[in-house]
């Protein structure tokens, strides 16, 4: 199976068990002398099942990625960790921008007036490399997901 085939199965499975949550909240009570429309026990059952599947497509997952080099060089784990940074300082900088950026219209000269703390062009070119980074980043991620066979 390739890496890619058992990202989809985990996703699906994720899925699968939060509708299993919402279903199992939906059976836990009902009226007295009434029958819940699902079987509780059926669906705990797949739950355990659903969750044993995944712990072990995790751990592959995990195991593949942390012994597979991209282009002899980092592992996929590290790429991953690298990605994940990389968007949440993105997400940080990004919302930092658009306060910094934004515009406050005085209706006279007798108002405040208001600057930005930074220079907002510098950091968009910042913001601007940071996100070609991380695309090139998701090709090279995406592109070795579709060529490693899960271990």
């Amino acid at each position: 199976m390739k890496l890619a085939n058992a990202l989809s199965q985990r996703s699906e499975l994720q899925t699968r068990i939060r509708q299993l949550e919402s279903r199992l909240n939906n059976n836990a009570q009902v009226q007295e002398g009434e029958q819940p429309a699902e079987d509780p026990e059926e669906l705990l059952h797949a739950l355990e099942t659903d969750y044993a599947r995944l712990e072990e497509l995790i751990s592959a997952i995990n195991r593949t990625n942390s012994s597979t080099k991209v282009d002899g060089g980092p592992t996929l784990s590290d790429l991953l960790a690298r990605r994940d940074c990389l968007k949440g300082r993105l997400s940080v900088l990004r919302g930092f921008l658009g306060n910094a950026s934004a515009l406050v219209r005085r209706h006279s000269v007798s108002e405040i007036k208001v600057k930005s703390t930074v220079d907002v062009r510098k950091l968009q070119k910042q913001v601007d490399a940071l996100s070609k980074e991380l695309r090139q980043l998701e090709e090279t991620i995406q592109e070795k997901n579709w060529t490693t066979e899960l271990i």
